[in-house]
């Protein structure tokens, strides 16, 4: 009998080991949504700069200074936001950046000046850097709870929110007005914020070692497995884990650069140096954003059969060959492949680095290397302006494939210190 006994309580340990709890599901589906919304309202938003930009008046240098708007609230609000989910939690956090996120993205259709544009784009722009910092160290918590590698998921349902939002962007341009269309977005964001954000703010994050209580919120539901994210303060970090930290920022950072300039160069080197029509032009950053979204998609698969290290090694090398094919090849239909190439290499890189900070550190690591991996997004288009007027667009967007054999090789050399295999 107590043979029999010890059998039931293995089985039974193995079977609570590997079904998910439904509470844990229903947070997933939750930042699931959180992340879609994120790519829908800035890609509603990207689509209506145009319009926006003869509405306010601004020419292109002044427009270009708008822009910067929504950069510098980022990137001014990720730190400070990695300090605030330290204190108030990363779900409320998420909810609150959720609801700023769509009342934001309302304003800039009621500027008429570039500095109000501007000025405006700060506030968008702190509520986007600040709801990717929360949800991201969210999404850190919940897959050291579920043992599952899902992050590349939720930086899926972002890319897919973002296609889906372009595309509506673009049937909508001629019959709403960009103020019509983004109050839409508001409203949309709003209704999402507040079905999503019910089941954030119904359940407790992990909680941290020694910490007995339950969340007020669901005294009922068992709370998931202590996560580094919430049980290492960044002031508690030792010098490793900080210099770890910035390796993955810095991997982080290569991948942006490379998605920022395809985003922004892509579409001109095929249609000024391969001499394409602009609808086949267009294509070259559909075709790159599609296979990132498949290969986030199938991200959680990958990794669980290669391992964080070798996907990120793997990532990397695809990357650079592709984008050496798509800088450099003489035909478009080359071209279009090696930016597809270059779009499943790179597409869990970002996911995967981000993820490893926020185990080593939290939403401070969360915080940090997201604004390294941002910045690399900002930084890429003008240092590919910069090269191809010094030497030529082909030659300048080599610099993508440098970077993500660069990401490889950090990947490789510090493989040792990390726990990926």
């Amino acid at each position: 009998m107590p043979t029999l006994n010890k059998i039931r309580t293995a089985i039974t340990g193995t079977q609570r080991a590997t079904t998910p709890d439904p509470a844990l599901r229903r947070l997933r589906t939750a930042l699931t949504v959180f992340f879609a919304l994120d790519g829908f309202i800035f890609a509603g938003w990207v689509v209506r700069i145009p319009a926006i930009k003869e509405q306010t008046g601004s020419s292109a240098g002044d427009l270009g200074l708008a822009l910067l708007g929504v950069s510098a609230g980022a990137v001014a609000t990720m730190m400070v936001t990695g300090r605030l989910c330290h204190r108030f939690g990363t779900h409320p956090v998420t909810v609150v950046a959720g609801v700023l996120l769509s009342l934001s993205i309302a304003l800039p259709p009621l500027t008429h000046s570039a500095l109000a544009l501007g000025l405006v784009l700060l506030v968008f722009g702190a509520a986007y850097g600040g709801i990717n910092v929360a949800m991201n160290a969210a999404a850190v918590d919940l897959v050291t709870a579920l043992r599952r590698p899902v992050m590349p998921s939720f930086h899926a349902a972002f890319s897919l929110g973002g296609m889906l939002g372009a595309g509506l962007g673009g049937l909508v341009a001629g019959q709403l007005s960009p103020t019509r269309h983004l109050l839409v977005l508001t409203v949309v964001g709003l209704v999402l914020t507040a079905a999503a954000g019910r089941v954030l703010l119904s359940h407790a994050a992990p909680t941290r070692p020694g910490s007995s209580a339950a969340s007020p919120a669901s005294p009922a539901a068992p709370a998931p497995p202590a996560s580094p994210a919430e049980s290492a303060p960044s002031a508690r970090l030792t010098g490793r884990a900080r210099r770890l930290v910035a390796v993955f920022g810095f991997i982080a950072l290569c991948t942006a650069y490379g998605e920022g300039a395809l985003a922004d160069w892509g579409a001109l080197h095929l249609k000024q140096d391969l001499h394409v029509s602009s609808g086949l032009a267009a294509a070259g950053y559909s075709v790159f954003a599609a296979t990132m979204t498949l290969g986030r998609l199938t991200g959680t698969a990958l990794l669980e059969r290669l391992g964080q290290t070798r996907a990120l090694v793997a990532g990397g090398s695809t990357a650079a060959l592709g984008m050496l094919i798509g800088a450099l090849a003489p035909a478009a239909s080359l071209v279009l492949l090696g930016f597809a190439v270059t779009g499943i290499g790179l597409a869990n890189i970002f996911p995967v680095a981000i993820g490893r900070a926020g185990e080593l550190a939290g939403p401070s690591g969360v915080a940090a290397a997201s604004t390294l991996g941002y910045g690399g997004m900002l930084l890429g288009p003008p240092a590919i302006g910069f090269l191809a007027d010094r030497w030529s667009l082909p030659t300048a967007l080599t610099t993508v494939a440098l970077l993500a054999a660069v990401a490889a090789a950090i990947a490789y050399l510090t493989r040792k210190s990390t726990r990926g295999r």
